[in-house]
């Protein structure tokens, strides 16, 4: 008698649960959760309004769903029954599908994760094809806008992930926080970080490609055609007319604004801090006319500015190679010899359009990350 007198209060209950956790659950996307989320936190980010409320939207439509779906349930005895029966046989099935995998020969597994944006989404769709064409029994799953690399490298370490995409002077500064000065020569900084994790984390950081995304700032294309500019060096001549716009970290690190001073004598007196997305419209718009980013953002060819040669070599290379655990590479060779194709490949124009291709034109990561692969005769087809 307890039990059906209850049970309206109990699904109640439940259904209020189950509307506050599709709320929270938007929250995943920050530890690499995946779902609606992902809309809303990477389009924050990029400053794109209408991919954040299709993502809230879609998630307040499935929570008045569920929501409904419950109380419908719940107001009748029959109707009761007949959804713990569909309940039941689905959790049989997904029982079956479980045993039959357990059963069956193991393939090869490899999760490959990425950080936010197209960049490393574009990577990691490379690895997979790659992988693919070598070893077509292998399943893989891809993790896109996993975290950030701090969130990445533990869950790599703690073997949640198999691969993910990293440059070379973060892993210095950020993972093994070196206190060696190397220069902006690519191939020390990466010696320097593949001999670091090897003794460290016993990682392997294969080789890495050819792009560096690295810091650069640039200009409207009126001013440089105005001024005659095409690298750094020349900005000193126009510290009273620059106006710019600045990400506030790159406004406060040693190795951004403040660094500028010495090598370039940029010293602008107007500057203003702004976040990524942001900074590139005021340029647009003429609100600025000098902003930092990276050499590979698509926003310099959408907003045609141009990108100021580091003539001075200031900012130092940052080179993206993948980064495994060297149990998982010694057991997988074949993988090692796939994703090593990929070294010295990808120049930095390259990349800059396959972001642009991506983030501008709204193509598939996947699509893009193969067509570069299939015409630089990386893969069959």
């Amino acid at each position: 008698m307890e039990l059906p007198l209850a049970l309206p209060m109990i699904l109640s209950g439940i259904r209020i649960s189950l509307v506050m956790i599709i709320g929270t659950a938007t929250l995943a996307a920050l530890i690499g959760g995946g779902g609606l989320g992902t809309f809303i936190l990477t389009e924050i980010q990029s400053n794109n309004n209408t991919y954040v409320v299709i993502g809230a939207v879609l998630s307040a439509v499935l929570a008045f769903f569920f929501s409904w779906l419950l109380n419908f349930i719940s107001q009748n005895g029959r109707r009761f029954k007949i959804s713990l029966g569909i309940i039941a046989v689905l959790l049989l099935g997904f029982g079956g599908t479980k045993l039959h995998q357990a059963v069956r020969p193991a393939p090869t597994k490899v999760v490959i994760a990425g950080k936010m944006g197209s960049e490393p989404d574009i990577l990691i769709h490379m690895y997979k094809d790659l992988i693919e064409a070598e070893d077509p029994k292998a399943e893989i799953t891809l993790k896109p806008n996993f975290g950030g690399t701090t969130f990445l490298f533990k869950a790599l370490r703690s073997g949640q992930i198999d691969i993910y995409p990293e440059f070379t002077e973060t892993v210095n500064q950020q993972i093994i926080k070196s206190k060696t000065k190397t220069g902006s020569d690519p191939q020390k900084i990466y010696q320097l970080a593949k001999d670091q994790l090897a003794k460290r984390y016993q990682m392997r950081y294969l080789k890495p490609m050819e792009y560096q995304n690295g810091y650069a700032l640039a200009v409207s294309h009126q001013f440089a055609k105005e001024h005659q500019l095409t690298k750094m060096s020349q900005l000193a001549n126009y510290n009273d007319e620059i106006t710019a716009g600045f990400d506030p970290d790159f406004y406060q690190l040693h190795d951004g604004d403040p660094g500028l001073k010495v090598p370039y004598h940029f010293d602008s007196k107007n500057v203003k801090t702004m976040e990524p997305s942001i900074r590139y419209k005021a340029i647009a718009n003429n609100r600025v006319n000098v902003v930092d980013g990276y050499t590979t953002d698509p926003q310099i060819p959408q907003y045609h500015l141009v990108m100021l040669k580091d003539d001075k070599y200031f900012f130092p290379p940052y080179q993206g190679a993948p980064l495994m655990n060297e149990s998982f590479a010694k057991k997988n060779p074949q993988i090692v010899k796939a994703l090593n194709k990929l070294s010295g490949k990808v120049t930095t124009g390259e990349m800059q359009e396959m972001n642009y291709e991506v983030t501008v034109k709204k193509k598939s990561a996947g699509k893009v990350a193969h067509h570069y692969l299939v015409t630089h005769h990386l893969l069959d087809k």
